[in-house]
Formats: C-alpha cells, structure tokens, sequence
C-alpha cells in the first residue's frame, strides 16, 4: 500500500495530466483556426503524451492497490492571442509540472516509498525533455516567426511529427 499523502499527489497528477491533454488540445484548436496545421499537430501530440500519462499514473495506483478518483477538468483559460501565445503557456505549463513531479518525488521521499521514486524517474527525466522541447519551439519561433516564408516551413516541420508511445514498464 502506498503512503497516503503519496498516493492522494499520485491522484492529483492523474487529474492533472488528463487537464494538460485538454490544455494542448485548446492550443492545437486556436491553431488549426490559424491555419497553422504543423503547430496544431504538434500540440495534438502533446495531448496524447499527456494523456497516456495520466494513464500510467492511473495503472501505477492501480497496481499498488489504490483506488482512482477522477476529477472534472477544468476548462484551459490560458488568453491566445497570438502566434506564440500557446509556445509560452505551454513551457510555463511544462515547467508547473515538473514541480508537481518533484512535489510528489518529495513525497515519496519522505515516505521511504523507494518504489515510487524509482517510477518517478522516468516522469523526471520526460519533464526534462518536455521543457527542452517547449522551450526549444519558442526559440524556433522567435528566430523564423515573423517571416511568413519561414513559418511556413516550421509548420511543416512541425507537421512531421509522429506519436510515440512512452515505454515505461510498471
């Protein structure tokens, strides 16, 4: 059985996660009324990263005799009002989340919950990445962002993105 304040942030990140799908899909929405498929697509795959997220943190509670309580998600009010709009909410989000996993990190830490740390790794190493690539769009968007010519072709790099699930073993 895991430790009860553990396993109530497991919980939370469940909810969480579920409401950085619907968060990335409101930005792949504001893009796709943009005319920016690329942008859109990209975030379209940030929802389904986050998704399965939620859904290991849901099999890892699961697996450890916890019962799942799923939240309402609350609608993403982040303002888009412009190109670039979505790239900083979305490094900001990426950034809260991380300290969410530390949070529970901290945690399970405390606990002596070795187990659930040991799960967490993989959750602190992703976060790492999801900030590098966030923070990475935005760099790519200031530098070829205001020529037209050039967005272009990053919304086309940004349209060869693929899904890939996570390959984390519970």
């Amino acid at each position: 059985m895991l430790d009860a304040k553990v396993a109530e942030l497991l919980n939370a990140q469940v909810n969480k996660e579920f409401y950085s799908a619907y968060l990335y899909l409101d930005f792949a929405n504001y893009y796709v009324d943009q005319g920016l498929d690329g942008f859109a697509n990209w975030y379209k795959i940030q929802a389904q990263e986050e998704r399965d997220h939620a859904m290991l943190f849901m099999q890892y509670m699961q697996n450890n005799g916890c019962k799942v309580s799923l939240d309402a998600i609350d609608k993403p009010d982040k303002i888009l009002d412009s190109f670039e709009a979505p790239l900083k909410a979305g490094y900001e989000h990426e950034q809260y989340v991380t300290s969410l996993i530390y949070a529970i990190y901290d945690a399970a830490d405390a606990a002596k919950d070795f187990r659930t740390m040991q799960f967490l790794d993989w959750f602190v190493k992703e976060q790492g990445e999801e900030e590098t690539n966030a923070e990475g769009l935005i760099k790519k968007f200031e530098l070829f962002g205001s020529d037209p010519r050039a967005l272009y072709l990053l919304d086309g790099e940004l349209a060869s993105r693929v899904y890939s699930a996570p390959s984390l073993v519970l």
